[in-house]
């Protein structure tokens, strides 16, 4: 959730269109963003603080010996039923409710560590175990404790060579499990000698290459100044769906680290609230000196206001008083209500500086949007203030901190700073937030051919990648770490570059060129709207909408024209019968647009057959196949791959207009087939299915395209597991060099290809 959810959004809508007529023309008039935060605080009252505690009361991320009882309850449940990963987090809920001198909180330590045990997370289920002691657990059960460490034990001496692992989730590789360390608590990046900083009016700050740089190679590595996990985003469920089954639904907050955003089964919760919890004592130590001693009071406050008020109150927070008064004397002189502040090729790496030259765009905002952010900055704010002094690195005297007591003791004028830099980046997200995107596990858990999907974890404000620019069709290729980050000092770098590259532990995005870039080209990547998703005009109209700008990139110039082109030609003549993507019921022939636009429907290209069916028809079908998928994947993620089978099946030997080989649709449904197939071990169907959606994923996408390389991975497995070595040696290199090409030589999946190579060549 961006912005504040409805209901703080309908009171200030409400508040705008009561406001005096005065107030509100001036308010519209108002560019410079700390007059803005003036005005908004202003109006903004008590009563809008007490409205902001009301919505979140039903949120409170206060400590709760009953609730942890409940959670722990629920595990227990889950447990006696085999369902060890969702009684895993059942116990962590308990873990980071129960109040610390609770006899809950031993007792969900303890009962985690079984389940951990039954996940074979032995190492993990060990610290439980020391945990639950620590925490007082009953001195009668702890002879069943000493059992299963005894068992912990006997599992770790079995396996030849092992070492006691970080907490990692199943499946994660050694590479992926964070091994934390301290660092100064600033971000780092690296960026390419063969790029420049440039500036031109048009494209404002932008990087460009100055020497060829090869497909693959690395053109940086950043890190984000700070960043805000995405709260209720459905990640991890039992073996049936929660609705179905009655069983609880967990988000990416409960599974991974709210500071380095990495992976755990075993979260380990902040003394004080129930919602923040970490991967090790150590990201929680430093997320609490960070900003959580600030952000832990006001509660579920943050969320009702959103992940982007949120996250620009963390970067503020985090920065401190001097940062942001040493950002405002550098830029003194600029004019910031022509938008124009940073109209200089200077780039201040991975300081705070680069993160306050971002452009907020302040004037373009509407006036109701900019009142939005304004109130909501405000009230959050008022709502600081009445917790307590203000943060240390916001304190001119030094003298507060986050264990002081008091009302508004130290927030005189000499704070409103800080407001004005909170709204600053709010305005600032709507053009610069990145969403930090991780592959999610969508298979069973003991399936033996990867299936995942991409999920929006976190938005973060990066500083070296935020000068990068739009194109709908890129030359760059986004790779995302969490944890400990993939070591970016790859082989195919240059020397120079290599050598100022450290591997660091948080989150973390590697940009390698998708394509050769020559001398001179600018370094793009995709906001969003790409070519291969989405149509010319949807797209610009997005772009415009949120950043600005009409697009003019050489895709959508190229669609364009070839839009105007097909609009000049005779109708029903003019267009390719390939562009519909769908075939004749009759005869299998390509189906075109019978008249301009479409408006008269569609018909055969066989002049032998010239069978018609009417738009309604068209889109009636496609909607009943793509509700037959959805139902079928839902299917398979409840572990019922036959009747997943059996609908697509039925579905597919319906009469009506059916897919083209290249129709994006047609590439789905295959490969939920070939997922179906796979799960009941029928390699050789499956792979059959699955070279079908490789042609769609191919003629979508582009045949240098990641989603075609995981794709080919997915065949690559299918081929391993049935036992057909000549096809899958043969599908092994290409797999290689796209998924090296987007996510380097040392990613999971490349590994986990030379391991299957090995094996085949025997």
């Amino acid at each position: 959730m961006d912005l504040p959810c409805v209901r703080w959004q309908d009171r200030v809508a409400q508040k705008w269109a009561g406001l005096d007529p005065d107030i509100k023309e001036r308010f519209g008039s108002l560019c410079v963003v700390d007059d803005v935060f003036q005005c908004s605080l202003s109006v903004t009252t008590q009563e809008d603080l007490g409205f902001l505690q009301s919505i979140s009361a039903g949120s409170s991320a206060q400590k709760d010996a009953e609730q942890a009882a409940r959670c722990r309850e629920k595990g227990n449940s889950c447990f006696k039923s085999r369902d060890y990963k969702e009684a895993t987090l059942h116990y962590s809920q308990g873990v980071c409710s129960a109040p610390r001198n609770s006899e809950q909180l031993p007792l969900c330590y303890a009962n985690r560590s079984a389940a951990l045990y039954h996940l074979q997370l032995y190492q993990e289920s060990l610290d439980d175990i020391d945990s639950a002691v620590d925490h007082g657990y009953p001195s009668q059960l702890l002879h069943k404790l000493d059992a299963r460490r005894a068992q912990c034990l006997n599992q770790l001496k079995n396996k030849d060579g092992h070492k006691p692992a970080p907490d990692r989730a199943p499946g994660q590789t050694v590479k992926d499990v964070k091994t934390c360390v301290h660092d100064d608590g600033h971000p780092s990046s690296s960026v390419s000698p063969k790029t420049s900083v440039s500036f031109s009016p048009e494209k404002g700050r932008h990087l460009v290459a100055t020497e060829r740089i090869a497909a693959g190679e690395v053109i940086l590595t950043d890190r984000p100044y700070s960043c805000v996990l995405i709260p209720g985003m459905e990640e991890v469920r039992g073996k049936e769906r929660s609705q179905d089954a009655g069983k609880s639904v967990f988000g990416t907050e409960h599974r991974r680290c709210h500071r380095c955003l990495g992976q755990t089964w075993r979260p380990v919760p902040c003394d004080h609230c129930t919602y923040s919890r970490y991967c090790s004592a150590d990201c929680r130590r430093e997320a609490w000196e960070e900003h959580h001693c600030w952000e832990c009071p006001l509660g579920a406050d943050l969320g009702v206001m959103g992940v982007k008020a949120h996250l620009a109150l963390r970067t503020t927070l985090k920065a401190g008083l001097r940062n942001v008064q040493m950002s405002q004397e550098l830029i003194k002189g600029e004019d910031e209500s022509s938008d124009e502040a940073g109209t200089s090729t200077s780039h201040y790496g991975d300081s705070y500086l680069s993160v306050y030259h971002l452009l907020h765009h302040c004037a373009h905002h509407s006036p109701s949007l900019r009142f939005l952010c304004g109130v909501t900055v405000a009230t959050l704010y008022l709502r600081l203030s009445k917790s307590g002094p203000p943060p240390a690195s916001w304190d001119p005297c030094g003298s507060s901190g986050p264990n002081s007591e008091g009302g508004d003791v130290g927030w005189g004028l000499e704070l409103r700073p800080l407001g004005g830099a909170v709204l600053r980046h709010m305005l600032q997200l709507r053009c610069n937030a990145q969403a930090v995107v991780m592959l999610q596990d969508t298979g069973a858990s003991d399936s033996l051919v990867q299936s995942n999907r991409e999920m929006r974890v976190a938005t973060a404000i990066f500083p070296t990648l935020s000068l990068l620019n739009h194109s709908c069709s890129p030359n760059t290729s986004l790779v995302f770490h969490a944890g400990t980050a993939a070591d970016p000092r790859d082989p195919d770098l240059s020397p120079d570059f290599s050598e100022d590259v450290t591997e660091t532990c948080g989150v973390a995005v590697t940009v390698r060129a998708a394509k050769a870039i020559t001398a001179g080209q600018e370094i793009l990547h995709c906001y969003g709207p790409h070519s291969s998703r989405m149509v010319t005009q949807e797209r610009r109209r997005l772009l415009q909408e949120q950043y600005y700008f009409l697009c003019q990139c050489a895709a959508c110039n190229l669609q364009r024209d070839e839009e105007e082109g097909r609009k000049d030609s005779q109708p029903g003549r003019g267009a390719s019968p390939r562009d519909s993507g769908l075939r004749c019921g009759e005869c299998k022939g390509f189906l075109k647009q019978s008249g301009e636009g479409g408006g008269r429907g569609f018909i055969c290209s066989q002049l032998s057959c010239s069978h018609h069916l009417s738009p309604s028809e068209v889109s009636r079908r496609l909607r009943e196949l793509s509700a037959a998928l959805d139902s079928a994947v839902d299917l398979l993620e409840r572990e019922r791959p036959g009747e997943a089978l059996t609908l697509l099946k039925t579905a597919l030997s319906r009469p009506g207009p059916i897919l083209a080989e290249t129709h994006p649709l047609q590439g789905e449904l295959a490969d939920a087939l070939a997922r179906a197939y796979a799960t009941m071990g029928d390699w050789s169907s499956a792979a059959s299915q699955l070279e079908r959606s490789i042609v769609a994923i191919g003629s979508q996408y582009g045949e240098e395209s990641i989603e075609l390389g995981r794709q080919l991975f997915k065949l690559a497995q299918l081929h391993f597991n049935g036992g057909a070595v000549g096809p899958a040696l043969s599908v092994i290199p290409k797999v290689r060099r796209l998924l090296g090409l987007h996510c380097g030589p040392r990613s999971h999946e490349l590994q986990e290809l030379q391991a299957m190579e090995d094996c085949l060549r025997g």
